[in-house]
């Protein structure tokens, strides 16, 4: 199992979760009811589900060209910046924190 923690820009309260290896960031928030916009269904063809990792980088897929294209385009990339549909869980026993960025102003599909 994958522990994921998620905190939130807009103060919700956090919330941490389990998942199998193998899902995505934005599988195990769907999978446990937190909110995570992803207008394109997760495919990696919108920046919609955008999130930070605070930790466990390493223990994610590296970045492609194809993500590192919508981050740009996402609403205050930073250097820890994902793009949450292509965080695949690839280690059971990690730990990942991961920040949400306020979603109030993105257009939901």
């Amino acid at each position: 199992m994958v522990t994921i923690k998620f905190t939130f820009e807009d103060g919700s309260e956090a919330k941490e979760v389990q998942v199998e290896e193998g899902y995505s960031v934005l599988e195990a928030a769907l999978l446990n009811n937190i909110k995570l916009n992803h207008n394109c269904g997760g495919v990696c063809a919108c920046s919609t589900c955008h999130v930070y990792i605070e930790k466990g980088m390493e223990a994610l897929p590296e970045t492609t060209e194809k993500e590192e294209d919508f981050i740009d385009r996402a609403r205050d990339p930073r250097l820890n910046s994902r793009l949450s549909c292509q965080c695949d869980l690839m280690e059971d026993g990690t730990f990942i924190e991961v920040l949400v960025p306020d979603q109030s102003t993105i257009i939901a599909s």
